[in-house]
């Protein structure tokens, strides 16, 4: 496949080192979150006690909760990938950024969906302008904005750049979701986990709960991975190295 440089410090930051070592890890990954989903769907639903308030209906906090910090977390990694394709003009990080947005906005969309179940018996509706919950809608729309824009422009260059500066001006929507029940009076809960202070729940619902956010984590970062090699395939198609491994047939 032709000439390689020693590996160093940046060698998987080239599409033709990096490709490889995501297909390797992507199995990996999705086989750590279907584990850890099935550790903590069981945890949430047949170990955790029945909440004293809210009866059974809270156990959709093991969806909603892990869904809703990542997809705060992944716009925030989103954006950093971004900045870093925008400033060091390397490819590699502009593709990431594009291949965690769908999932960023998959968690977002199931953040929204389960909340709004919750808020059914809970609040008594399913929506409410609520600053959390709109908020959240907010971050919605910023990765739609984000993939749609991309979409829009047909130079993966420019798109990148373009998605670049969206991604990093969205940034401002991420504290104003994590503190708007603090900053406003909202009907939204506050958080019953945080670093600060001894988590409010009981030991068997927290873990339940932390172990569907490393599932959601592990599922994300393969679905990046799987992700992330087909746009390598896209924007890499007239490489030597592509029409290489196209030749060998080892594109699986």
């Amino acid at each position: 496949m032709g000439s390689r440089s020693k590996p160093g410090l940046f060698w998987f930051s080239s599409p033709q080192t990096f490709f490889p070592l995501a297909g390797a890890m992507t199995p990996w990954f999705f086989a750590l979150a279907a584990v850890l989903a099935a550790f903590g769907l069981y945890v949430g639903f047949f170990v955790a006690p029945t909440d004293a308030t809210q009866g059974e209906s809270y156990r959709i906090i093991f969806i909603h909760v892990p869904a809703a910090w990542m997809s705060m977390f992944l716009y925030l990694v989103m954006a950093l990938w971004a900045a870093v394709g925008l400033i060091m003009n390397t490819r590699m990080s502009s593709m990431m950024a594009s291949a965690i947005a769908p999932t960023g906005a998959l968690m977002t969309v199931l953040a929204l969906i389960t909340g709004s179940l919750w808020g059914k018996p809970t609040w008594g509706t399913y929506w409410v302008w609520d600053a959390r919950l709109t908020s959240e809608l907010v971050l919605l729309f910023l990765y739609l904005g984000f993939l749609a824009l991309q979409a829009a422009i047909d130079d993966p260059r420019r798109a990148d750049k373009a998605g670049a500066v969206l991604a990093l001006v969205g940034v401002i929507n991420i504290p104003i979701i994590y503190f708007s029940v603090q900053w406003w009076n909202t009907l939204h809960q506050g958080s019953s986990v945080s670093l600060t202070r001894s988590p409010s729940m009981a030991a068997t619902m927290l873990l339940g709960m932390l172990l569907m956010a490393l599932a959601f984590w592990m599922y994300s970062i393969a679905a990046s991975l799987h992700r992330v090699r087909s746009i390598v395939l896209e924007r890499e198609k007239r490489a030597e190295w592509t029409k290489e491994l196209l030749a060998q047939g080892r594109l699986k």
